[in-house]
């Protein structure tokens, strides 16, 4: 990547993307500690292809953590640590249910500390960003990606779930992001493969998919993942992540949301197989989106870093977006991740606290024996972005 000679322009822009590495990289490749360095990128997210023990994980999100210790803002260190079928890290972790199970058994309560499990764990090998919980209201029972992934088939039961696991997060020091907005509960198609469409009405979207996202706002979430779906009915020309009457006019404005809105991973079919990587970051921040993920290939996201720079250089309008939604992530790190020491070091007694018998105490009435056996690494996941 080039060294841009406006250092304020390209840290703000750095702010908007967070980037994965290739597969099966355990380590952090040279253009990503760089970038880190220098503030070109705002966070890293990590998959299972990254992850071959703990020791190696702590390694690994510790070399993130000090790569950007110098840089303006501390970085997000992501993962989708869902429950379930989603589970990127897993044993010695404690197993965790799908959130199906635990929105059929569990009180909020319960939800809340199952939550707070989860993050606490996450936390300790070193990660501060979590995309959960999943928000989508499970319609379709031949969904392909979603399904048990839901908490329910009920927007009213998503929404109090949501809310309960929001709160576990927070109090275990994670940022929480809630998915896959406008809603993905009711295709019949996978986004990572082909783009969705839902035929829905706005007043059905408003009762259904969209309700528990509302509620979400209401209690303050700071984070929302962007669905690469179609609503016809809204925008019959772009994907609900690229789409200002759907980011702007529906989740902004009319649902009043003023976090920060992070798209689902840029390099899935869904809108890879339709734009080109710079269309998919103009339209997005002129649609809403302050932040940006790019799961896989490092000159997607250096282009995508090298063709925002020089809009903003050029349009003014294009600048004042980098700027609002530089903005925005900056101050939900200051707010969120403030405590978080920097540079960050694992905590010792580290394997004492992962999986302790008081968490699987907990987490038990909800698994069942594949839960229970912990997530296999070797098994296709049609999750992965």
């Amino acid at each position: 990547m080039i060294d841009f000679p406006d250092r304020e322009l390209a840290d703000q822009i750095g702010q908007l993307f967070i980037v994965g590495f290739p597969q099966a990289s355990t380590s952090a490749p040279p253009a990503v500690r760089t970038a880190l360095q220098r503030g070109d990128i705002g966070g890293v997210i990590l998959f299972r292809r990254n992850i071959d023990d703990i020791d190696q994980l702590v390694e690994l999100t510790t070399d993130i953590h000090q790569a950007a210790s110098e840089a303006a803002a501390p970085p997000f260190v992501a993962v989708d640590q869902e429950g379930g079928r989603v589970v990127r890290v897993g044993p010695p972790l404690t197993p965790l249910p799908t959130m199906r199970k635990l929105g059929a058994a569990a009180d909020l309560r319960d939800i809340a500390r199952v939550s707070e499990v989860l993050a606490t764990e996450i936390r300790a090998v070193g990660f501060n960003l979590n995309f959960a919980p999943v928000l989508d209201v499970d319609t379709n029972p031949d969904n392909p990606v979603i399904g048990d992934r839901a908490f329910s088939d009920d927007p009213e039961k998503v929404a109090r779930c949501g809310a309960g696991f929001m709160l576990g997060h927070h109090a275990a020091g994670v940022i929480p992001c809630g998915k896959h907005f406008p809603g993905h509960g009711d295709t019949i198609t996978d986004s990572h493969k082909e783009l969705p469409r839902l035929m829905h009405d706005e007043k059905r979207l408003e009762s259904v998919e969209f309700f528990p996202f509302q509620r979400a706002i209401a209690a303050d979430i700071p984070m929302i993942m962007t669905a690469h779906v179609e609503l016809p009915a809204i925008d019959a020309f772009h994907p609900a992540t690229l789409s200002a009457p759907i980011m702007q006019e529906i989740l902004r404005e009319k649902l009043q949301f003023d976090g920060v809105i992070v798209t689902d991973c840029l390099e899935m079919k869904a809108v890879a197989d339709r734009y080109e990587i710079d269309e998919m970051v103009e339209l997005g921040l002129q649609a809403g989106v302050d932040l940006f993920l790019i799961c896989h290939t490092e000159q997607k996201w250096t282009a995508a870093i090298e063709y925002l720079y020089d809009r903003a250089t050029s349009d003014d309008e294009i600048r004042r977006r980098v700027e609002e939604s530089a903005r925005r992530v900056r101050q939900l790190k200051e707010e969120l991740l403030g405590h978080w020491p920097r540079p960050w070091q694992p905590r010792e007694g580290l394997y004492e606290l992962l999986g302790r018998s008081e968490h699987r105490e907990l987490v038990a009435p909800y698994l069942d024996d594949e839960d229970s056996a912990g997530e296999d690494p070797t098994r296709p996941s049609s999750t992965e972005s």
